[in-house]
């Protein structure tokens, strides 16, 4: 028991740490988010997209958005590219793995449109892919990463990058920040 507790304390710890010292480079980027999410509300579409944990918190913040979160409130246009596995498998199949969040971008995405990656490498092949198809679409692009942002940041200018290697906090701090 003694090292679990060791263990939890650690990670709040680590977590706190890693929100309390965002750079005011993120904090700008961030407030750039929310200010064009806010300007664009159901005019465009909020696109999220991640992997493996980050999948699941790309799917949580669209919901956040269409619900409600905290308050009552008109729905908010927003979508997970992680949702629907036909499309993940048919494309992962036919094409390949690294297309299945592209593939989609191709479809539903439009000028406008915000697409926010949830990564914690910035280095998921299938993210740099529907990175590039998102610049080419005009749509805005947003990341929030980790390990130093990863080539991902070098394909879109909006990165928010927490600075830590460790997963587990890295994620933590996209869904506070998310939230």
């Amino acid at each position: 028991m003694k090292k679990f507790k060791f263990t939890i304390e650690e990670e709040l710890k680590n977590v706190t740490e890693s929100l309390i010292n965002i750079s005011s480079i993120n904090l700008k980027i961030f407030s750039k988010l929310i200010e064009e999410s806010k300007s664009k509300l159901n005019k465009k579409k909020i696109i999220f997209c991640g992997n493996g944990g980050s999948a699941s918190h790309a799917q949580h913040l669209a919901c956040e958005l269409v619900v409600r979160y905290k308050n009552n409130r008109k729905a908010i246009n927003a979508i997970s590219l992680t949702t629907d596995t036909s499309n993940l498998t048919a494309i992962g199949n036919d094409y390949d793995f690294k297309y299945i969040f592209s593939r989609q971008l191709e479809a539903i995405g439009n000028k406008g449109d915000i697409c926010i990656f949830l990564t914690t490498s910035g280095e998921s092949k299938n993210i740099l892919e529907a990175a590039k198809i998102a610049k080419k679409k005009l749509i805005s692009c947003y990341s929030f990463s980790g390990k130093g942002g990863g080539k991902l940041k070098k394909i879109i200018k909006n990165n928010i990058i927490i600075n830590s290697n460790l997963t587990s906090v890295i994620q933590s701090s996209h869904l506070v920040l998310g939230h």
